[in-house]
């Protein structure tokens, strides 16, 4: 009926009678009354003949040994019943709880072997993730091995006067080291390049990249960050997905000028459980992705030394909301960093 309440699922293991209905009467209590009808029977006779042929007015120590005698039968029969009818509730208990537990076990192995048993939504959407994960690493990849064209870089390098370049070649001839000679990277570039392009259709974050990766202090912070993400992503774990507590720039900068330890806690705002766990099992588990991961946090511990010096408060609040800092903070939390 359309006014019946829908009564909610209830799920038995076995341990109470949940239907609310007596299991009857048992063959034990049949036996336990047939056998204490009886021994009644059996006293009354006795009594009766007893009484017929003349014998002694019962006393109260008698009388009391008399009762004793017709009732204390009567009350082990029925303790015997009960104990019958205990064992065997406790047997079917039993057996419940055996095929609750096989049932269990087989569901969890089932789900052992199918991993994968997920919605085809959340299925298709993990794909799409995962695709475009490939995708960017694909497109770095390409970026970092692209050299700019001859006509690109005399675009790029003004022209000097004719002292000036003597010198420039003077100085290349002795060895000067090639990064002496490239324009250090810019604030607003350093951070778009530690957050990683948005999408493969993301311009001015492949640009920045480009100018980060020509920075040799940066590019090996920005490697390192790009192998631990991917590692990140094969336990389904991605910065987007991280919403760490904010920490107030002065405790970034007093990271920056050494500081370690409580004195720095608030840099371990990641507090998501699943992600924390996981990592940290992949940390005990993978030697490969523990080494990566000092690794990454040795380099962003000096890069960062050098960016604070510079930056002001809405930079360094800018940088920590990168993937690069998510990524810092979940693996610092987890290595004890800020403890």
């Amino acid at each position: 009926m359309a006014d019946q309440k829908r009564q909610p699922p209830t799920w038995e293991l076995g341990i109470h009678n949940s239907k609310g209905r007596s299991p009857g009467v048992t063959a034990a209590e049949v036996i336990a009354a047939v056998l204490s009808l009886l021994w009644i029977a059996g006293v009354g006779a006795f009594f009766m003949f007893a009484r017929s042929s003349g014998a002694p007015p019962l006393d109260s120590l008698r009388f009391v040994m008399t009762l004793m005698a017709i009732f204390l039968p009567v009350a082990l029969i029925w303790v015997a019943a009960a104990a019958a009818k205990s064992s065997r509730i406790m047997r079917e208990e039993s057996a419940r709880l055996q095929a609750a537990i096989n049932a269990m076990r087989q569901t969890y192995i089932q789900s052992q072997q199918q991993p994968s048993g997920v919605k085809p939504s959340v299925e298709r959407k993990l794909e799409e993730i995962a695709a475009a994960q490939r995708k960017t690493e694909t497109a770095i990849a390409t970026f970092t091995s692209i050299r700019p064209e001859p006509d690109a870089q005399a675009a790029e390098k003004p022209a000097l006067p004719a002292g000036e370049e003597a010198a420039e070649q003077g100085r290349l001839a002795l060895g000067t080291p090639a990064e002496e000679l490239v324009t250090p990277i810019n604030t607003a570039d350093f951070i778009r390049a530690l957050n990683f392009p948005e999408t493969a259709e993301d311009k001015e974050g492949f640009r920045a990249l480009r100018r980060a990766l020509r920075d040799r202090q940066t590019a090996q912070l920005v490697q390192a960050s790009q192998d631990v993400l991917t590692m990140l992503s094969h336990d389904g774990i991605y910065m987007d997905d991280l919403r760490p507590d904010r920490a107030r720039p002065e405790i970034w900068r007093r990271f920056a000028q050494g500081d370690r330890g409580r004195a720095i806690a608030g840099l371990g705002g990641v507090r998501d459980r699943s992600c924390l766990a996981l990592t940290a099992g992949r940390m005990r588990q993978d030697p490969i992705f523990r080494d990566a991961a000092h690794h990454f946090l040795r380099r962003f511990d000096r890069t960062f030394a050098g960016f604070e010096e510079n930056a002001s408060d809405t930079d360094i609040a800018a940088l920590s909301d990168t993937r690069t800092a998510r990524a810092f903070m979940l693996l610092g939390r987890v290595t004890g960093t800020f403890t």
